[in-house]
């Protein structure tokens, strides 16, 4: 049988050209709202919590999850599901962090990182965050492309799938920026939970059930933890590492946590709207299943595992159906490209253009910067994609340099003593040990190395970063204390004060509201005073941890029953 072969139906174009039409037309729509640059970059700190979950939930999941967690799954059975579950322990640590950016009263990480490190460490930051976003923006573009080649087959090329959807996202994007993107977001994250469940009812008809599916894998296929299969507990936890730190760089975090009407907009969209896609993840891991037990039956083969979600779109579903699951996987990078590009615009407008080639331009004419320069950023994004081959060690490269730059961002945070030396020699000594371990280890040096293989190396060189963080800080110069003692300050105080809180044209110390943060607060513990009125002073964050870890506990519960369902 020809698996690269499928026409698609009328019912499924016309499903096709109408969700691109409606998404496109609203994007516009919503355009005619911006006329700065705040509102264009930040969206003024306007959208409510529901807007703020959508946003999360649709930047932070894109085709190469559900592209590559399927194929993976497929591959090595449930257990995989940690390859995307990295970051559900860390998840809880949302609501911490969220806060600090919103505090920060910046547009960009970039300019975060030169209030705490300085003119030269913003520059370097600036650099990788654009890489970041130019690296990511190509997996993305190329799971999608994996997924839709299939499911279409030889009449769309791959090339063509990339072009046709950036066009669409680009449209919205270039004129409405983040407020565009974040409603839009909204709309499509409610596609992506579609995507995460559709293909189950239809898989498991197909394959006989329960018992079929059981019937057609071996056992190990349903174990949630598989030391075995790679995914033990030194897997599991290497993962959490990553997805702690990492996630504290990731240059799209600000307006992820920071463009909220209030602070707890901010926590619970990012924070919830992350436990959203870990729900979706289980879905993806059980369409796998469902995948490597159907072509186990048919007794046929796949060439290439993450051709497996194609696949199952293209066997399993019916005309119209097809067109939605289409969209749906469209929507999913859609959503994410739209935001990377807003963030893009913002990082080199903000933190190259007005700090090193026009200091004085006005806010219209940083707004037309802003459009052009995401727009030539997402063109890198596109050709990128053309030269990327495995989606998910695409995606764990993207994550783990985003681990070793968090080293110095996440040490900014919780350590007052850090400085700009302390800084580039983590960065340096992280990225240099892990490539350096790995080469020693694989026989070659590559830029992307495969994740279950160079988990020792990247636990070794995190290591290493946070001591060359704290050794070379204490050794060298403090950072002026008027700068550091401005930078903590704003983390003290309350963001989104009303005016009859304001004391004295000043933001009133969060403390008072029950909003002080615990991790800023962490190298003084060991201080009587900062436990008194423990629970008063963070409330808000304890609170919150706490409801969090309870739904890490149920979703961990929730996989268990899914992996174990017909034992």
């Amino acid at each position: 049988m020809d698996l690269s072969r499928l026409d698609l139906n009328k019912l499924d174009i016309v499903v096709l050209v109408g969700y691109f039409v409606a998404i496109v037309a609203y994007g516009l729509w919503l355009s005619r709202r911006v006329k700065s640059s705040d509102n264009y970059f930040r969206g003024e700190r306007k959208f409510s919590w529901w807007i703020m979950m959508g946003q999360s939930f649709g930047t932070g999941t894109h085709a190469e999850n559900f592209t590559a967690q399927t194929g993976k799954t497929f591959q090595g059975g449930f257990s995989m599901i940690w390859l995307q579950w990295k970051n559900m322990l860390a998840t809880p640590f949302y609501w911490l962090l969220a806060p600090w950016y919103r505090r920060s009263e910046r547009t960009t990480v970039g300019e975060i990182v030169e209030d705490r490190y300085g003119r030269g460490m913003a520059f370097f930051y600036t650099v990788f965050a654009l890489t970041f976003f130019v690296f990511c923006q190509g997996v993305m573009l190329k799971g999608a492309a994996k997924v839709i080649s299939i499911a279409i087959g030889e009449n769309v090329s791959d090339d063509a799938v990339i072009i046709f959807m950036s066009i669409a996202f680009i449209l919205y994007s270039f004129f409405g920026g983040l407020v565009s993107s974040a409603h839009a977001n909204f709309i499509q994250a409610l596609m992506i939970i579609v995507l995460s469940m559709l293909l189950i009812p239809f898989g498991l008809r197909e394959v006989d059930g329960i018992s079929g599916l059981r019937n057609n894998l071996p056992d190990n296929f349903f174990r949630l933890f598989s030391p075995e299969q790679g995914m033990g507990l030194f897997t599991i936890a290497m993962l959490t590492l990553n997805g702690v730190v990492g996630i504290t760089a990731q240059p799209h975090m600000l307006t992820m946590c920071a463009t909220g009407n209030t602070e707890r907009s901010g926590r619970i969209g990012q924070t919830f709207g992350s436990f959203v896609k870990r729900i979706c993840t289980i879905g993806w891991a059980f369409t796998g299943l469902i995948v490597a037990a159907l072509i186990v039956k048919r007794g046929q083969n796949l060439s290439d595992a993450e051709h497996a979600f194609g696949y199952a779109v293209r066997e399993l579903l019916y005309p119209g159906l097809t067109g939605l699951m289409i969209a749906c996987v469209l929507a999913a990078n859609m959503s994410t490209c739209s935001n990377f590009m807003v963030n893009t615009g913002a990082l080199f407008t903000r933190n190259l253009y007005k700090e090193f080639l026009r200091p004085q331009a006005d806010d219209r004419h940083l707004l037309r910067i802003g459009r052009l320069s995401g727009l030539g950023l997402t063109i890198l994004g596109v050709l990128f994609a053309l030269r990327v081959k495995n989606v998910m060690d695409g995606f764990m490269f993207t994550e783990t340099i985003s681990a070793f730059v968090g080293i110095m961002v996440l040490g900014g945070y919780l350590w007052k003593r850090a400085n700009r030396y302390g800084a580039a020699a983590a960065t340096i000594v992280s990225f240099g040990l892990y490539y350096f371990l790995n080469w020693q280890q694989m026989g070659q040096l590559k830029l992307v190395y495969k994740v279950d293989q160079s988990l020792v190396p990247f636990g070794w060189a995190m290591l290493a970063g946070f001591a060359a963080l704290i050794i070379v800080s204490l050794v060298t110069r403090k950072e002026p204390q008027e700068k550091i003692d401005a930078f903590y300050d704003n983390l003290d105080r309350l963001s989104d004060a009303t005016p009859e809180q304001m004391q004295n044209g000043q933001k009133p110390p969060a403390r008072l509201y029950g909003k002080d943060l615990i991790l800023v607060d962490l190298p003084g513990f060991f201080k009587a005073e900062r436990w008194k009125d423990f629970f008063r002073r963070y409330r808000e964050d304890v609170i919150g941890f706490f409801l969090a870890w309870g739904m890490v506990g149920a979703l961990v519960l929730i996989a268990w029953l899914v992996a174990n369902v017909g034992a």
